[in-house]
């Protein structure tokens, strides 16, 4: 049965012709494939199934978020927590079948909760160059009674050799000024006065606490249970990649990853073995050529979480 959603709702959903127009986007593969055939495209397959298909080489950026270690279901597949050694070889596979993908100068960025993070970080550094573990806010979680409230989440950053991208003028955030120092004539001190208030542009670190977690009034919203925002994609994308370069998602859900992309201007790929999420992230494709704007991100710069109330010209928030 159909969700009963409020009036303001935003939610994502398909109806029963979006899903016939929609089903045309996807393909499936059942050969080797060349750059033209899986360029811009959902693939609605397991990727252990078409890993071998894939050309070699093509990858700029691994944007990995495999299911994590705990007891999950999504619509038809199920996934139950295992020891922390049985993931980390689960997790070794699937590297090692993505790896032939990857471009000299590609980049990876892989997503984990806290308990899987360490087995993670020992299977990349066993293939890979380990930069960095980002951490990041989910501001939402379940309460415990006798243990501390889960509201984090890590992403491992790697590269595959000592050349690779780091755009780190794309993704920096916007603060507003706690404390406004001058210079002894006057002027700001590393900020900008300006009519939507006091500003600092800093540099981006490995803690986020700007990345708001989708929901009802957001139109990038889906029902799909972990989608990751596009604000969260679009640092990753931009700081990894220049324009055109090509984007691989292994794991992409409802497509959060090719939305982002889209909106960025480089070309990607999805694979995913649910259907209705490869539909919705049809649908996500196609909304993202209506409306290219991401949330928390506006005239080529991140926002610190909430300060669009300072900014009433802005309407892309």
């Amino acid at each position: 049965m159909n969700k009963i959603r409020a009036h303001r709702n935003r939610t994502i959903i398909l109806s029963q012709t979006e899903k016939e127009q929609y089903r045309k986007d996807l393909i499936r593969i059942s050969k080797p494939a060349n750059i033209k055939t899986i360029r811009d495209k959902i693939v609605n397959q397991n990727i252990f199934e078409i890993v071998d298909f894939l050309p070699k080489n093509f990858v700029d950026l691994l944007i990995l978020d495999p299911p994590y270690n705990l007891n999950k279901t999504f619509k038809s597949t199920s996934f139950r927590k295992t020891g922390i050694s049985e993931y980390a070889k689960w997790f070794e596979k699937c590297l090692l079948a993505l790896l032939p993908t990857l471009r000299n100068t590609a980049t990876i960025y892989v997503c984990c909760d806290w308990y899987s993070s360490t087995a993670i970080h020992l299977v990349l550094e066993k293939y890979l160059k380990v930069r960095n573990r980002i951490t990041w806010e989910r501001e939402k979680g379940r309460g415990a009674k006798k243990n501390w409230k889960n509201v984090s989440e890590d992403i491992w950053f790697a590269t595959v050799s000592d050349d690779y991208v780091f755009n780190i003028g794309d993704v920096k955030l916007k603060r507003k000024v706690l404390a406004p120092y001058t210079d002894s004539d006057g002027r700001p001190k590393d900020w900008q006065d300006s009519s939507q208030g006091q500003f600092r542009l800093t540099h981006p670190s490995n803690l986020w606490n700007d990345i708001t977690v989708p929901f009802w009034s957001m139109p990038e919203n889906t029902d799909h249970p972990t989608q990751k925002p596009e604000k969260l994609l679009a640092k990753l994308i931009l700081a990894s990649t220049n324009e055109n370069d090509f984007i691989f998602d292994p794991f992409m859900g409802v497509g959060s990853s090719l939305a982002a992309a889209k909106k960025l201007y480089r070309r990607f790929l999805g694979v995913e073995i649910e259907k209705e999420y490869c539909l919705l992230a049809a649908k996500r494709l196609h909304l993202a050529e209506l409306a290219p704007t991401i949330q928390g991100y506006y005239d080529g710069v991140f926002w610190e979480r909430n300060t669009f109330k300072l900014q009433k010209k802005v309407k892309t928030f």
